[in-house]
């Protein structure tokens, strides 16, 4: 399912200014569902999330980085 062009999709606070071309941004105002892309191909693949995955997601990509 696709971000319509109502919804809003927000930068990643941790994409920073150090790797401008490491930029993710997160859909997450539809009910039930996040949705995630790459910033900087706004037209290609999203990965879509049930919201009650989006939690664990981000826990794995925390525990991953440090």
């Amino acid at each position: 399912m696709a971000c319509t062009s109502a919804a809003r999709w927000r930068k990643s606070s941790y994409s920073g200014n150090q790797q401008r071309d490491a930029c993710v941004e997160v859909c997450d105002d539809i009910p039930g569902m996040v949705l995630v892309r790459d910033s900087k191909n706004t037209t290609g693949p999203v990965l879509t999330l049930d919201g009650t995955a989006w939690r664990p997601f981000v826990n794995s990509i925390k525990n991953d980085s440090v």
